[in-house]
């Protein structure tokens, strides 16, 4: 555990992955952990042989996006600009593009593969292609940020929108039958159905989780190729882009630890092995960073993948002060996105104190850049 003080229902979670069966080693708790469905977010789990959706979650591959620009500062008249400009291009919350977008943004299928191979996937792939280059809501976010390098930043948080949550249930729902049928003290209540990875169930599954991670990639870089487009259109100016810093939270991969070749779902997690760059974002109130791993064997080389929540949604709707929490971020000068108390829950407040997160993890990212936001966009 990475974290001083572990809510109830998550460490009841982590007993729950500490004692099955087909568990590798240990479980890992990083200091953003909260209570999720099956197994806390902020968590890692390596497994021997089976493979758990709920361990993986519902968004896929949600992930990260940052650049740095060459830019070293901007009027806020002008930051104002660009965020209009950037929701003009990009919908939000639960909206989609009302026109397909160009099939060559889509994630290319690996050779000799076909998405006819993958139900969820051929399902869903005619409305992915008004989903690519979206952003959706909850936690989702874009933000202009000015960065401890001296540098204007752009960061993206989003991920593979329905089609991911389509594949997690569909093969969550598969899981549930089969463990019923195999094991009769199975207990649905736990949320921990697994698939062995050498069944033909467990096989389509990792290859649809797979797509389902490069389509939150590919999501990401459309969007970033769109925020871009903003900026050269409204700065009219030459600008320099950095090559994207891409991080995903929700996945699983086949990796080696401790000697052994082992599944590790990583749910509100990410890779941290060694010199691998990555992404640690705060709220909207507070910074974000770009991190270098330290390759920490014990953490299966992970780390946080954000600052974690410290209340639930509608718990900070009803106890969060709406004045306090906009006077707050106004005298950071941030161009925030709370607006009314529906907008509470994704206030700085209902989250942990990044800066603590970051503390109690120095042993495994070194930080390379602290970023500052100066705008938001949430769905």
């Amino acid at each position: 555990m990475w974290i001083d003080e572990i809510e109830s229902g998550a460490l009841e979670q982590a007993k729950n992955l500490a004692n099955l069966p087909f568990a590798f080693r240990h479980v890992v708790i990083l200091p953003d952990c909260h209570q999720g469905y099956g197994m806390p977010i902020g968590g890692v789990l390596a497994t021997s042989g089976n493979i758990i959706p709920n361990a993986v979650g519902v968004d896929i591959g949600c992930g990260m996006s940052a650049i740095k620009t060459s830019l070293t500062h901007l009027e806020k008249n002008i930051v104002k600009t660009l965020m209009s400009g950037i929701r003009d291009l990009i919908p939000l919350g639960f909206k989609h593009h009302k026109k397909p977008q160009d099939e060559n943004c889509m994630p290319v299928v690996r050779e000799g593969r076909s998405i006819r191979n993958m139900p969820v996937v051929n399902r869903e792939y005619e409305s992915a292609l008004c989903q690519i280059g979206t952003l959706g809501g909850g936690n989702h976010f874009i933000e202009i940020q000015k960065g401890s390098d001296g540098y204007i930043w752009m960061m993206v948080h989003s991920g593979s929108r329905n089609i991911g949550k389509q594949v997690a249930d569909y093969y969550n729902r598969i899981a549930i039958s089969l463990n019923e049928r195999w094991d009769k003290n199975f207990s649905r209540a736990k949320q921990l159905a697994y698939l062995p990875v050498d069944s033909d169930e467990g096989n389509t599954y990792l290859e649809e989780m797979d797509y389902c991670v490069r389509f939150a990639f590919s999501n990401r870089s459309l969007m970033i190729e769109r925020i871009k487009s903003v900026f050269l259109e409204h700065l009219n100016m030459p600008i320099v882009f950095d090559p994207m810093i891409n991080i995903a939270h929700n996945f699983a991969s086949c990796e080696d630890h401790f000697g052994e070749r082992v599944y590790v779902h990583r749910k509100g997690a990410t890779q941290a092995k060694k010199d691998q760059v990555g992404i640690i974002p705060g709220s909207q109130g507070t910074r974000s960073y770009i991190v270098k791993g330290k390759g920490n064997p014990e953490s299966f080389e992970s780390c946080s993948h954000g600052a974690g929540r410290v209340m639930g949604r509608k718990q900070a709707q009803r106890q969060l002060n709406l004045e306090k929490e906009i006077r707050s971020l106004e005298k950071k000068d941030i161009i925030h996105s709370i607006r009314t108390v529906r907008d509470l829950d994704e206030a700085p407040s209902a989250y942990k104190d990044i800066d603590m997160v970051m503390e109690n993890q120095k042993d495994l990212v070194d930080t390379l850049v602290e970023l500052t936001p100066l705008a938001v966009i949430k769905g």
